[in-house]
């Protein structure tokens, strides 16, 4: 009992010892490498503990080597910025001006309601409201809002409570959501309407259509059928 005792807190030690030699910028991103390091640095502490046949100077060099390799690559890094994007990655924009990149989120398998999920998180729930947000390396997004739509609070704007409805999507990449539909008061026929004045007449053809807070409806056409740099079209909605 006091050998896996004195084995847990020798390694305990020598693991606290690497992630503060790591230093604390490598706890505050996740970027891959540091995730690879710390679950790596877990599992070199926790093998000599749970198997007794593995002596402890084998977890202790084996996690003093990690630091090692940690501190070369993050050197390289610092002198190499192609070798840092090949190890850590690099941003990616997701919505370039307004406009959303269908390619990059087909790149990251990112989804409509995922991008939508990460802009309420940062407190916009329109993503006609962005101007720009860009998928950092560690997996957060930073938003940059378009002019005068910096994300506010009721008060600060000061809107009455209940005046404003839930931004919603009608379309994502081609698939009609019905339930949104109905919740936004508009009949199928009315939206078939509207993306009929853009030249579209199949929802296939359409990346992402929703409706704002303010009832207006935002289209954005996939990138086969829509011109290069084209900016998505906005709609006023007829309520029903």
């Amino acid at each position: 009992m006091f050998n896996v005792f004195l084995r847990t807190a020798i390694l305990y030690m020598v693991a606290l010892f690497v992630i503060r030699v790591m230093g604390k910028g490598e706890l505050s991103k996740l970027d891959p490498f540091q995730l690879v390091a710390l679950f790596m640095i877990a599992e070199l502490a926790a093998l000599p503990i749970a198997t007794p046949d593995v002596a402890v100077i084998t977890g202790v060099s084996a996690m003093i080597g990690l630091l090692l390799v940690q501190v070369i690559v993050s050197i390289l890094s610092v002198k190499s910025p192609k070798f840092n994007d090949i190890v850590k990655g690099k941003a990616s924009i997701i919505i370039e001006k307004g406009t959303i990149n269908e390619k990059e989120m087909k790149k990251f398998r990112m989804t409509i309601d995922d991008l939508s999920q990460q802009l309420r998180i940062k407190n916009y729930p329109s993503i006609a409201d962005v101007d720009f947000a860009i998928l950092e390396a560690n997996g957060d997004m930073s938003v940059i809002p378009k002019p005068g739509k910096n994300a506010a609070t009721r008060e600060d704007l000061g809107v009455p409570q209940g005046t404003e409805t839930l931004p919603m999507v009608l379309i994502a990449d081609g698939v009609l959501q019905k339930e949104n539909l109905s919740r936004a008061a508009i009949e199928e026929n009315v939206l078939m309407r509207r993306l009929g004045v853009e030249g579209i007449s199949q929802y296939s053809q359409v990346f992402l259509c929703f409706i704002d807070e303010n009832g207006v409806i935002y289209v954005h056409p996939k990138s086969q059928s829509s011109s290069a740099g084209a900016t998505p079209k906005t709609l006023e909605s007829e309520m029903q």
